[in-house]
């Protein structure tokens, strides 16, 4: 784990401190964030009592929502940003070596 960095997120307003492999604490922290706004729309709409059967209910709409589809959008997004990221440390690089 000494390759990894700790990271603090909240949870139904719970702090949790996560092992995060270095340079992925931004994608974790989005996670999170999704997670936690599944977990207080179950919460809100009062349908599920209990801390457990909320995170259960959560955990099922995300997986449903992943395998059905309704997630690649924003992970293709994800993707491009990234590929964007790369592209620019390329171009970076290649004017760098240029000017040696």
């Amino acid at each position: 784990m000494k390759d990894q960095n700790s990271l603090s997120i909240t949870i139904l307003d719970k702090e949790y401190r996560v092992a995060c492999p270095p340079g992925e604490q931004e994608s974790l922290q989005a996670s999170a964030n999704e997670l936690n706004k599944k977990l207080t729309e179950i919460k809100a709409k009062g349908a599920v009592i209990g801390t457990e059967r909320i995170a259960i209910m959560a955990a099922l709409n995300l997986c449903h929502e992943m395998l059905t589809g309704k997630a690649i959008e924003v992970e293709h997004q994800d993707l491009n940003t990234r590929i964007d990221s790369l592209s620019e440390k390329i171009d970076s690089t290649m004017r760098e070596i240029q000017l040696i």
